[in-house]
């Protein structure tokens, strides 16, 4: 995908993330997610901090080459599904920083204000160019993509208790799934009856796989979940 559509998909991913939230009141956005033990707006939070990320990201040019891409990013992160570890960590962190705020709506509204602004540089940023970020160097299409794929998993689970909320868009949607087919490898694929979004659930641990998932698969099935 050229730049310009990862920066659209970026756009729209984040657009998702809006329209989920913004209709939301204080009371909405203390309802559980797929995340355990995070409400809508503790990982509202996570994501926000996602976005401040990325400003910082695209304001910090690297010399090159890349050391990671869009999907040998995501091999540095292991699933954590115990919740111990750095993962565990930084989940208790983000619950108490949201549970800072005067009321859940506020990281609503720093949201509203840092996700454009997070797009505006994606787009402004040099496409050929080079950035740092969590200890890696990636081309600037890479790191948008891998913030897309982390926007859509976690749109999804700020659905678990919000069914009747819009699902990602489709274009952002399509770049998680190639980060997920990247990480499955080139000679499997995917049960032909998973939707797109149960194949991110399952890729991603949030559901798990079911004895046919597992025959389908064959071997494979040991690779899951492929991100945490």
């Amino acid at each position: 995908m050229t730049h310009h559509g990862q920066h659209l998909a970026l756009a729209q991913a984040y657009d998702g993330i809006t329209g989920v939230v913004s209709g939301l009141d204080d009371t909405g956005l203390q309802r559980p997610t797929r995340c355990r033990g995070w409400l809508v707006a503790d990982l509202l939070f996570h994501v926000l901090c996602d976005a401040q990320r990325a400003l910082v990201a695209l304001a910090s040019p690297a010399q090159g080459p890349p050391d990671v891409d869009d999907v040998s990013y995501w091999r540095a992160f292991p699933a954590d599904g115990d919740g111990d570890g750095d993962g565990g960590r930084h989940a208790w962190w983000a619950r108490r920083s949201a549970a800072a705020f005067d009321r859940p709506s506020a990281i609503v509204g720093l949201w509203a204000d840092t996700a454009p602004a997070a797009v505006r540089a994606a787009a402004a940023a040099d496409p050929d160019g080079c950035v740092t970020t969590q200890g890696h160097v990636l081309r600037v299409p890479d790191l948008l993509a891998t913030l897309t794929t982390e926007a859509v998993v976690h749109h999804l689970d700020l659905l678990l208790d919000l069914p009747d909320a819009p699902l990602p868009g489709a274009l952002a949607t399509r770049v998680a799934l190639s980060t997920m087919d990247g990480l499955l490898s080139d000679d499997a694929v995917r049960p032909g009856g998973w939707s797109d979004a149960e194949y991110l659930l399952k890729a991603t641990g949030r559901l798990p796989l079911t004895d046919r998932d597992e025959l389908e698969l064959g071997e494979v099935a040991g690779w899951f979940p492929l991100l945490g």
